[in-house]
């Protein structure tokens, strides 16, 4: 351990710092918000638009906590020794799970409120009153699809991701005073179980809480869907925050350009993988061409979506794909910096790609509403995030991997 210290020449916490991160993330949050409520109170649509915003946010949120959960999970199975140093990072980014339960809260409002909005199957999800021509269809997964059930799986989900996260973050801060290595070995030896119920709990998430908004609607390849922007949005995440309190005069030297480089190479490789699996999933709908399935994408072919639809083709995968493809720009800090900063909010534009065409697929409901619930859900989490990390070590100071991670080369 004092070998390992003697190599640590930064400052490794700094509550007044992220103090003043969560002070500006809460200012962001409660103005967001307020913008995307006033504004939907006054679209006289039972606030409809505001909660399928407010869903698209939440939903881009979420991707980027559990990114960070699959990240957390993923080095320890993997006994990685490069990301020590970015680690605690994403610990604290998951230790803000309990906080995303309450942001939850407002989702069942929509969930249980009916009045008024029976044409249009419910507030945010038709299958509450089943329409229209896959009427019966819909009906026959009652027993799935049903307040009462998505009520319990909802709130399940987020008690299961809760405990998960907190039990890695516990390892690892007291493995910080810890003088053998008995909790990281503990977070291992739960890593391999932990990696399944975080691919299942996802992928069933990511079907109740998007994909049920098509109801009739068939993919199984939609929970992987989701998974890749996730993971990929938490390497762009992990840069920006690593960035930020390198501003702030905080691991100034133990997150280098080989630890930047790292996360540059996931997040290229996870641009790739979310086209990969992005085109596998329209290549066999419109090979099948049955209609329960093509429907979903027709509405995303309107002449309102489909240059959004285009927008993601090519700066969501050519653009970054190109402009990442070289070491140079994973290595250059600020060419790095913008790189994570721009897929974040393309992966928010995803977010929207996927949720409002089920508001309106002959508008773009993109505007000041949706852009508030954003930024406010943004703001809460990096609120919640700094609030959780404290004044507590942003470096795992006594990991046993500490002094590779510290001496890392990429080769």
């Amino acid at each position: 351990m004092a070998h390992q210290t003697a190599q640590i020449h930064d400052k490794i916490s700094d509550g007044a710092l992220t103090s003043r991160i969560g002070r500006n993330g809460l200012a962001l949050g409660v103005l967001g918000l307020l913008i995307a409520c006033a504004l939907g109170a006054l679209e006289g649509d039972h606030m409809r638009r505001f909660f399928f915003g407010y869903l698209t946010a939440f939903s881009w949120v979420l991707s980027i906590a559990l990114g960070g959960l699959f990240f957390v999970i993923i080095q320890h199975l993997t006994n990685a020794h490069w990301s020590v140093t970015v680690r605690r990072i994403a610990e604290f980014t998951i230790g803000a799970f309990p906080w995303i339960g309450l942001m939850a809260v407002p989702l069942f409002y929509p969930l249980f409120t009916h009045h008024g909005v029976e044409e249009f199957g419910g507030l945010l999800w038709p299958w509450i009153h089943p329409h229209g021509e896959h009427a019966a269809l819909v009906a026959k997964k009652v027993s799935w699809l049903n307040a009462n059930d998505f009520a319990l799986r909802l709130a399940f989900y987020i008690v299961l991701w809760s405990g998960m996260s907190r039990f890695f973050l516990k390892q690892s801060l007291i493995q910080d005073d810890c003088p053998d290595f008995k909790p990281t070995l503990k977070a291992k030896k739960w890593s391999a179980l932990s990696v399944i119920i975080f691919a299942l709990s996802t992928s069933f998430a990511a079907f109740d809480i998007i994909m049920s908004m098509a109801p009739e609607w068939f993919s199984t390849i939609f929970g992987v869907y989701y998974f890749s922007g996730a993971t990929m949005v938490i390497m762009a995440w992990l840069i920006l925050a690593g960035r930020r309190l390198q501003n702030g005069g905080v691991l100034t030297s133990a997150i280098t350009p080989e630890h930047y480089h790292d996360l540059g190479k996931f997040m290229f490789a996870f641009v790739f993988f979310w086209a990969y699996i992005a085109f596998s999933q329209f290549m066999l709908i419109w090979y099948a061409n049955i209609p329960e399935e093509t429907g979903w994408f027709m509405i995303r072919r309107t002449d309102a979506w489909m240059p959004v639809t285009w927008a993601l083709v090519i700066f969501h995968f050519a653009v970054p794909f190109l402009g990442l493809l070289s070491r140079h720009p994973k290595r250059n800090l600020g060419a790095i910096t913008f790189w994570a900063g721009y897929l974040m909010v393309l992966h928010w534009i995803d977010m929207v790609w996927l949720i409002m065409p089920q508001y309106s697929s002959e508008t773009l409901p993109i505007g000041l509403m949706e852009i508030g619930s954003a930024v406010g859900l943004l703001g809460f989490f990096v609120w919640a995030v700094a609030r959780t990390a404290g004044d507590k070590p942003l470096l795992p100071r006594n990991d046993a991997l500490l002094g590779e991670s510290l001496a890392f080369r990429n080769t």
